[in-house]
């Protein structure tokens, strides 16, 4: 509620939607259970559906494709995950180097999270909507727009996606986690977890990130 109130507050706007309610005591009369492993949640999939599942992350290094950060959370919606990369990067050894540039699609936008990457001095591209496909000649050589002057990180995020060179990097971002996660699956093996429990399929998910990181890192050597 004070979240919205101060959006209210900063925007002049009053906030859309139904505002949120108190949790109640007790469970609900629609409320559900999974006995086998009561850690994981309800997911919509690809395709339509739902499952009984886990959300597994990764941040993949643009380049090598290595697994720079992973976790396994219980929350659907990836908008809660971009301050956890964050911390994680910061907690990364300086050898390593830093992230200057934060690619992430649609499902992890919000205001707050382009400014969170502001604040760690990473220049977010979160796409604000879906990329429309076979986009006309025109539209893919049309100038951008001019710069806005003293822009929020949101509006200086939304001007860097409209120019070309914003538009290219943003680009790779669909050959850099998704082969990552497609070789994981389908070259593998790994589609499921096998353990039950949040922690426990951390640890899994851990294995697996490192085993893909040792067989990309062998790939790396011979190139």
């Amino acid at each position: 509620m004070k979240a919205r109130k101060d959006k209210a507050n900063r925007t002049g706007k009053k906030p859309g939607g139904q505002p949120p309610q108190p949790p109640t005591v007790g469970p609900g009369p629609k409320d559900q259970v999974n006995l086998t492993d009561p850690d994981s949640r309800i997911m919509p999939v690809a395709g339509g559906g739902f499952e009984q599942a886990y959300n597994a992350q990764a941040a993949v290094a643009v380049g090598s494709l290595l697994v720079v950060t992973k976790d396994v959370v219980q929350a659907a919606n990836d908008k809660q995950q971009i301050t956890p990369t964050l911390d994680k990067f910061a907690r990364l050894p300086g050898d390593l180097g830093r992230p200057e540039t934060l690619l992430a699609d649609t499902g992890y936008f919000s205001e707050a999270n382009v400014e969170a990457c502001a604040a760690a001095k990473i220049a977010p591209l979160i796409a604000g909507t879906r990329e429309r496909h076979h986009r006309s000649w025109k539209d893919r050589f049309a100038e951008p727009p001019p710069a806005p002057d003293n822009p929020t990180p949101l509006e200086a995020m939304r001007h860097r996606l409209a120019t070309p060179e914003g538009r290219q990097a943003y680009a790779l971002r669909k050959q850099t986690p998704e082969p990552v996660f497609g070789i994981i699956k389908s070259v593998m093996g790994f589609r499921q977890f096998s353990l039950r429990g949040l922690v426990k399929v951390k640890g899994e998910w851990s294995l697996v990130t490192m085993a893909w990181n040792m067989k990309r890192m062998f790939a790396l050597s011979q190139a």
